[in-house]
């Protein structure tokens, strides 16, 4: 497993990178191939629509604004007033700014470009003759703008005009206008792509989470053969030492070898009902027999239950009980076995002369219960970890520590059954300090 998961790690990488990569540049060419198909449209279909609707009207407008008389003039009709009669007019002056505003929104439309925002200009001969409001603005920048002119001639009658004329059309910011038109495209592709990332992120985190029960697994398991193969072997012994004849006669010998076979079974009890009482949280069997219960006294019985433990690491427990009110409703079996846990901690993780502090005191809504110790301490990674099931800290010097690493997540669970809160304060080489808060009885 330690071989197998870099190596799937790396590969998951390497797949997202190289998804991410492939989906940039479909992106890019995709920008890249609508732009060309909006200058398309605007070239070959708008631009040509209209220049071939102004030809075609405008070839079927005599120039009779050209002609002017004198009133009381006989006319005669000349080669110079012929020639003026065939000439083709300007497109400027057969149509207003308004119909060829009209007009090329008309083909705009009918492309699917309704709602382009475009600027144009009728020239005759290199002169400006009609525009819109904003073309001057835009039409020096050549680089962001879209640019095209379409040349306004009629064919086979071109010895009959004068203007050499255009149509200009500019489209302002082109690119923007073509990637704003594909914005639910971008939304879809980041979407997914965050989908995608979203999958790699759970599937390592899931793979760590599995790699991490493994090794809980596996050192839980040490731990329990570890637990139950020093109480075997010590009871084999015992009974071993009892068979002996010299033993057997001898009924001192024989009651102390039968208490160590009393004592290490009551031992291997405790850590079965360790085990069983975890498996019951985890199935979330829990069920508190909840009755007022006053917690001084159950702190007295705790600290008198474990005199013989201190007294052999020459420690003591110094009771500050000064809570006013102390009365609380609350599981008795499983809010003694939480106290018990933490003066076990506590006596465990310490050196000699051990001294357990338990002090009290209730505010208006709640009992605060804090227990200080003169032990090992912890650093700031044990205790982000002390309550997950488990995990035992590194003890250092102190190799006598057994356990399976349940007892503080049993303690984590049986506070928040009982609507409290715990936290923890600790120095490495001066002692840790819990503190919990619990939620008065109501007085009825």
């Amino acid at each position: 497993m330690k071989k197998v998961f870099p190596i799937i790690i790396v590969l998951i990488t390497l797949s997202l990178i190289g998804i991410i990569y492939i989906q940039i540049n479909w992106v890019l060419t995709m920008v890249e191939n609508r732009q060309e198909e909006f200058v398309h449209k605007v070239t070959n279909n708008v631009m040509t629509d209209v220049g071939q609707e102004l030809m075609q009207q405008k070839s079927f407008s005599p120039n009779l604004n050209s002609l002017r008389f004198r009133p009381g003039t006989t006319w005669h009709p000349t080669d110079q007033f012929m020639t003026e009669l065939m000439k083709t007019p300007t497109i400027a002056q057969i149509f207003t700014q308004s119909q060829l505003e009209e007009k090329l929104q008309k083909a705009f439309n009918k492309y699917g470009l309704g709602k382009t925002k475009y600027e144009f200009a009728i020239t005759s001969n290199m002169n400006i003759e009609r525009m819109s409001k904003n073309f001057m603005k835009v039409y020096e920048d050549s680089v962001n703008n879209l640019r095209e002119f379409q040349l306004l001639q009629i064919a086979g009658e071109n010895s009959f005009s004068d203007a050499d004329e255009a149509l200009i059309v500019i489209v302002p910011n082109f690119k923007k206008v073509v990637i704003s038109q594909m914005y639910w495209k971008f939304a879809g592709i980041i979407f997914f792509t965050l989908l995608i990332i979203a999958a790699f992120y759970i599937t390592v985190r899931t793979l760590l989470v599995q790699k991490k029960l493994s090794e809980i697994k596996n050192d839980f398991i040490n731990n329990m053969t570890h637990e139950f193969k020093t109480p075997l072997a010590t009871i084999s012994l015992a009974v071993d030492a009892l068979r002996n004849e010299k033993v057997a006669q001898d009924r001192q010998k024989s009651e102390y070898f039968s208490s160590i076979i009393k004592e290490e079974n009551k031992r291997m009890n405790k850590q079965v009902e360790t085990i069983l009482q975890a498996a019951q949280m985890d199935r979330q069997d829990l069920q508190l027999n909840l009755q007022p219960v006053h917690i001084h006294e159950i702190v007295q019985d705790i600290a008198d239950n474990f005199q013989l433990q201190l007294q052999e690491k020459k420690g003591r427990a110094d009771l500050q009980l000064n809570a006013k009110n102390d009365l609380l409703e609350v599981d008795e079996v499983h809010f003694t076995n939480l106290i018990s846990n933490l003066f076990d901690n506590a006596i465990k993780y310490s050196n000699d002369n051990v001294v357990i502090k338990v002090s009290t005191h209730s505010t208006k809504k709640n009992l605060v219960i804090r227990l200080d110790d003169n032990g090992i301490g912890m650093n700031k990674e044990t205790q982000r970890r002390i309550f997950e099931k488990f995990y035992r800290a590194h003890t250092g010097n102190v190799h006598n520590v057994k356990g399976f690493g349940l007892g503080l997540s049993y303690v984590k669970t049986i506070v928040d059954a009982h609507f409290g809160k715990i936290k923890v304060d600790s120095t490495v080489g001066k002692g840790t300090s819990f503190t919990m808060e619990f939620p008065l009885m109501k007085e009825s």
